[in-house]
């Protein structure tokens, strides 16, 4: 279970892969669609797509001619259930998690400058 764990970790500790899961969340899309927003080439989507499905963050099937994408829950569920272990995590909010760690670190960066 550590490793499936570790793998959802390093996963979601891109911000790219994170709003795509958020996208996900919506419906399932084709790759070309995840890429619209994404100031990247379609190879680099394509990679964090990667990452995503061997975390079992999303699947992916290809419908004819076009790759889609889907959110498969189970994997943020596990993780949700590890940190919830410890006894002092709610529910976890992954964007408000983000935005506590942007603040702690910007503090850090004003307390050094």
């Amino acid at each position: 279970m550590t490793d499936a764990l570790d793998t959802v970790f390093a996963a979601l500790a891109d911000p790219t892969r994170r709003e795509i899961l958020r996208m996900l969340l919506e419906d399932d899309m084709a790759v070309t669609d995840v890429a619209e927003p994404f100031d990247m080439s379609l190879a680099a989507i394509s990679k964090h797509l990667v990452i995503l499905t061997r975390a079992g963050l999303i699947s992916q099937e290809k419908r004819g001619r076009v790759k889609w994408c889907k959110l498969e829950p189970d994997a943020l569920r596990a993780a949700s259930v590890w940190m919830q272990g410890f006894g002092q995590f709610e529910p976890v909010n992954l964007d408000a998690f983000e935005r506590f760690l942007a603040r702690e670190l910007d503090a850090d960066g004003r307390e050094g400058g």
